[in-house]
């Protein structure tokens, strides 16, 4: 159970302390218990994410674009997947994957080529610079997050959180 806002040290209130005592003041009848966890999550996705748009840049990328990088990397060699397979593995539309897949071939960091098992589908492969670019991507991005968990918990406390959050995310997702 959480302690109440007030009983917390100014050293370890965060803005989320501000908008909890808020609320007790104005409506104490509120169990605010989840609006302090989920408030949480949601500056930290904010603030990681920044940083990891600062980290993708440097290599000339988006997280957008990381992200279907990433997408093909992870699926293992030849490092090609169809549109539609990335669509559905990166909830976006059609017209959102192609904006990005365009980007991307200019870049020279993919091409599209014909599926070789059916003449009406295309296949989406990484190139050698696609390939280059997303493995020190992954890395620099990595480093962001292992810094930001480091700065605030040991390996113990990450395992755990990682559950606790797995746990969660299960739970809302059903």
């Amino acid at each position: 159970m959480s302690e109440h806002p007030q009983q917390r040290t100014e050293r370890h209130r965060d803005p989320v302390d501000a908008i909890i005592a808020q609320w007790a003041e104005v409506r104490p009848d509120l169990d605010t218990a989840a609006m302090e966890v989920f408030g949480r999550i949601n500056r930290l996705s904010r603030a990681i994410g920044d940083r990891m748009e600062k980290a993708y840049a440097r290599f000339g990328i988006a997280r957008g674009e990381f992200d279907v990088l990433a997408t093909l990397r992870r699926s293992g060699e030849p490092y090609a997947l169809s549109p539609r397979q990335l669509s559905a593995t990166l909830m976006l539309t059609t017209g959102g994957m192609t904006g990005r897949l365009d980007k991307l071939e200019r870049a020279g960091l993919l091409y599209r080529s014909p599926d070789p098992h059916d003449r009406r589908a295309l296949r989406v492969t990484l190139s050698d610079e696609g390939l280059r670019l997303v493995d020190e991507a992954v890395g620099a991005g990595l480093a962001v997050q292992t810094e930001a968990l480091s700065a605030a918990l040991d390996a113990g406390r990450t395992g755990q959180l990682a559950d606790l959050l797995r746990d969660l995310l299960a739970a809302t997702e059903r």
